[in-house]
This record gives C-alpha cells, structure tokens and sequence, in this order.
C-alpha cells in the first residue's frame, strides 16, 4: 500500500529543489537524490535524507520509490547557468543540458516500472519554453509545441518519462523570482549598479512565478489525487519587460530607463541571448480552473516581498 509520508526528490540541491524541501520536510519523509551527498551533507532540514545516484539509471536508489507517496523529478543541467553572464550554448553545452534530462527521466522511468508498491505521483519538471517565442498569444496547457532549441529540450524531457504508469503531472514552469539564485537576481543586478532598464525593445512578455507558490504548486499536486498531465506554473499576471523594469525601479528606488540593446545582447551572450528578448504570455488555466490559490498572482507584490527580505 502507497506511503502518505516519502517523497523522493531529484534536483532537490537546485534553486527549486531547495525550496521544496523546505515546504515539505516538516509534514514528510523526504529523499533528496544527489551526485555528491558528501557535498551537500548538513544543509538540509534536519530528517532530511541525501542519498546518492549516479542521475542516469536506478541502480542503488530505486528501492526507495517502493510505497512512496510521491517522486519528483526536477534533474537537469540548468538552461540559463547559474552565473551571470549566464555561459554560451556551445554545441557541447547543449548537449549536456539535453541529455541531463534525458538521462534523469529514464532513470526515474526505470527505478518507477520496477517498484512493486508504485508511488502515489511523478511529478515532472518542465519548462514554459516549451511553447517557443509566441508574443503576446495566449498560452494555456492546450497550445501547441513551439520551435528552437529550449522548445525541442522540454519536449524531449517530458517525453522521457511518457511511459510511466502512474499518476504524473508535468509543470511547464515559467521565469522564477527567489532571492536565492537563477534569473530574478541578474534581473536586479543592473538596478543596483543604477543602470537598470528595459531588454531589447521592451515589449517581450515575461511569464514569471514566485518561488513560494512554486513550491506550494508542487505540494498542491502531489496531495490532490485527481491532478494530472500538463500544468502550467506561472502567475496569472504576466507583464512585459519594460512593464516589470519599472516595478522593479519603483520598489528599489532605482532609475529604470537604461535600455539594453538587443545587438549588445547577442553579442555579449549569443544564442543564450534568445531567453531573454524573445516572449511568452503564458496563462495558468488548470491551476486555477482545478482550484489552487496563488499567493502571489501580480508582480508588484512579488517583487515588493522578495526585495523585502
């Protein structure tokens, strides 16, 4: 009989990861699966445990999925780095940040198909570049693929664990605002240097989340048995670039009138450039429909709490 009480979290040392094991250590038995547990050894909630894979097969791990309530599986080399400047794509880097997905998604699939006592869910990280460059088109969980590398990259991770015969949700997540890494500090970085401004024109539409309902998200679908398939996790308030600048000038008291190129950009950051100066206006629709609450729905409450702490 499935457990109410493990879950098992890949992924779990990165900014999402993180997170999460904080919202649900207090209420659950959580495994966080790391390449290095040495590395990582007294930085988890106490109870925690870190356990070690080799994030491509089950081998030494997959016993753990016996009876747990649920796997969550947020592996993968990260897209934009964790540095800023964030590296180039390379074609080797590329590769990388692919199969690091792939690799994960079957070593997930393998450890799930030989567990006698399935887990109660999987949940499967995403991304909302998915949908490619779409403008200001709406984009619920029903648009189509989009095109280019990032699009081609969540589509293939999502295939990776097509075949898993338990209960799944995907989450196709947007741009994440923590003060504990990835894009929102190098968003605040120029305003802090006084030079902060709009990307590129300006106008590219920016689907944001809040790290606090991120997490909450993933609670929310692993407790709510008839959540499955694609969910998108962003704030139902997404905002142009020019739009979220001048929020963030406000609450900062900065200046936020320094443009950026979007030549400068390319030329500094090549193809990586894309992330930034191309758009999605990302809506989502089952969240909301299904009954989840954001605590974080527009973005000037969002900035205003995370520049608070």
């Amino acid at each position: 009989m499935t457990s109410t009480k493990r879950v098992i979290i890949t992924g779990g040392t990165g900014l999402i990861g993180r997170a999460l094991v904080a919202e649900l250590a207090p209420d659950y038995e959580v495994i966080v699966l790391s390449r290095n547990p040495a590395k990582h050894a007294g930085t988890f909630p106490a109870g925690v445990q870190i356990e070690e894979w080799d994030a491509q097969s089950a081998a030494g791990w997959g016993h753990l999925t016996e009876g747990a309530a649920a796997v969550v599986n947020l592996a993968g080399e990260s897209i934009g780095g964790d540095r800023f400047p964030p590296p180039r794509w390379t074609d080797e880097r590329k590769h990388r940040i692919l199969e690091s997905r792939l690799n994960a998604g079957r070593a997930v699939l393998e450890a799930i198909e030989s567990s006698r006592d399935k887990p109660g869910v999987l949940i499967q990280m995403s991304a909302v570049g998915y949908y490619g460059p779409r403008g200001d088109e709406p984009l619920d969980e029903s648009a189509a693929k989009g095109s280019g590398f990032v699009s081609d990259v969540a589509a293939a991770w999502e295939k990776s664990i097509a075949n898993v015969s338990i209960r799944t949700a995907i989450i196709r997540t947007g741009v994440v605002f923590s003060m504990e890494g990835g894009a929102f500090l190098s968003l605040i970085l120029p305003f802090r240097l006084f030079v902060g401004g709009p990307l590129g024109s300006g106008e590219q539409v920016i689907s944001w989340i809040h790290i606090r309902d991120v997490v909450r998200a993933i609670r929310w679908l692993i407790e709510t048995p008839g959540s499955r398939g694609v969910y998108n996790l962003t704030a139902p308030g997404p905002v142009p670039n020019h739009a979220l600048a001048s929020i963030i000038g406000q609450v900062m008291k900065r200046p936020a009138f320094i443009t950026v190129p979007a030549f400068a950009l390319k030329l500094a950051l090549g193809e990586v450039a894309s992330v930034v100066l191309e758009g999605q206006y990302v809506v989502p629709r089952r969240l909301q429909a299904e009954g989840f609450e954001f605590e974080y729905p527009r973005v000037e409450a969002a900035v205003r709490d995370l520049l608070s702490t």
